[in-house]
């Protein structure tokens, strides 16, 4: 496993991103526009899907029973770059931003959990606006945005490993094979933040190589996942020379229930972390260089671990995890990109070189498939077309290595 690092975060410092209104932009107050929001069980209903840049309003009503949230998101549609959380049923809330021209979405969260409701496209128009103190505004903005991507990332990996462990425990089989790659893309967003704490990534994450060669009990996503995925008579285990199936019978229901209810508890421990002021303390202690280091840091998992095959040695799932590893990776970069173009010729020349790199290595994972629809199973993808994908991988961490030192010059 890598090092405890840092991983993606928020765009709000991204060219075309919103920036949350603490700081204030060059623009007549008076001229910001208003529109309607309104949250129900089944329905996210915004008055308007286009508006100029400039200071922005969003007046949020929950017209639904639960408790809701409303999110403005990226382009990509992970980035978190506005959020109304915790309204009541019957309450209003205003979220306010400075927008810059770009294409958003609109989403709402009835019991703030889940991927939400109601997602539509939302485009800002015009001109780019000058916002005055971005330097160590920015970087704040940063810090705050990475803490509210990863409190997103595993607000949703909590519910959706139990949806999956209930239908492990159960012996759904096929229910569970579907559902395990969605919820892995969860936690590879931002896997390294359990690695910050201590044993928490080998109980969840460790491969059966690993807990054998460290003596440690094997538990987590990869224990469940060998009981999904029974070895074929002429596997190998990961270390490519014992036999799968010896020594191996697949789980009884009460060690199914033990794995189980293990894998539940400790990604409660990994959202209690990240929603404690340890986590916060942390972020600020390790700052930018931190969110821009973690850009090549995601690279690296792929690189030690997708790229070969023996990340889901027993799914096939690998290109799975790989996507999730990039998205984490250039949600990253996105966020210090307008700190690294800001330093002038230099560092706009390297954000083109790392956009273009990014395009490049996305195009090439899209020819085997997608995380919404499913990847291939990595054993059907050639020697060719994993080193093709190797070297795309290493054109991008050439560039992307230079960031921290860019946004730190």
């Amino acid at each position: 496993m890598i090092s405890p690092r840092l991983v993606g975060a928020l765009a709000l410092v991204a060219a075309g991103s919103v920036l949350l209104a603490g700081c204030v932009a060059k623009t007549d107050a008076a001229a910001s526009a208003t529109i309607a929001v309104t949250s129900t069980a089944d329905a996210c209903d915004v008055s308007a899907s286009t508006a100029k840049s400039g200071t922005l309003a969003f007046e949020v009503t929950n017209a639904g029973s639960d408790v809701t949230e409303f999110y403005l998101l990226a382009k990509d549609g992970l980035r978190i770059v506005g959020e109304a959380e915790n309204i009541a049923p019957g309450a209003s809330r205003t979220l306010t931003v400075v927008a810059q021209p770009g294409d958003y979405y609109t989403v709402c969260k009835p019991g703030m959990t889940g991927d939400g409701v109601g997602r539509a496209a939302f485009t800002v128009t015009g001109d780019r606006v000058a916002v005055e103190g971005e330097g160590a505004g920015q970087h704040k903005d940063a810090i705050d945005g990475y803490a509210e991507f990863v409190e997103e990332q595993v607000g949703q990996l909590v519910p959706a490993v139990q949806a999956l462990v209930v239908a492990y425990k159960a012996g759904d089989d096929d229910a569970a094979r579907t559902q395990f790659p969605q919820v892995r893309a969860y936690y590879e967003r931002i896997e390294p933040i359990a690695e910050a704490l201590g044993d928490l990534d080998p109980r969840l994450d460790y491969r059966e190589v690993d807990a054998v060669a460290e003596g440690i009990a094997w538990t987590g996503f990869h224990r469940i996942e060998k009981d999904l995925w029974v070895p074929a008579q002429d596997a190998l285990n990961a270390d490519g020379e014992t036999p799968a199936w010896q020594d191996w019978a697949p789980s009884t229901p009460a060690q199914r229930a033990e794995y189980g209810d293990q894998l539940v508890a400790d990604v409660q421990e990994l959202h209690d972390y990240v929603n404690s002021a340890d986590f916060a303390s942390t972020l600020e202690d390790q700052g930018v260089a931190g969110l821009s280091n973690g850009a090549i840091a995601l690279l690296d998992e792929v690189a030690t671990g997708k790229i070969t095959g023996e990340e889901d040695w027993w799914s096939g799932t690998d290109l799975s995890d790989f996507a999730a590893n990039v998205e984490g990776s250039k949600t990253a970069f996105s966020l210090v990109e307008d700190l690294a173009t800001a330093k002038g010729d230099d560092g706009s020349a390297l954000v083109t070189q790392i956009d273009a790199a990014y395009a490049d290595l996305e195009a090439a994972l899209a020819a085997h498939g997608s995380l919404a629809a499913g990847f291939v199973d990595y054993r059907t993808v050639s020697d060719q077309e994993r080193r093709a994908l190797a070297d795309l991988l290493n054109a991008l961490a050439e560039p992307l290595s230079q960031l921290t030192a860019t946004v730190l010059d």
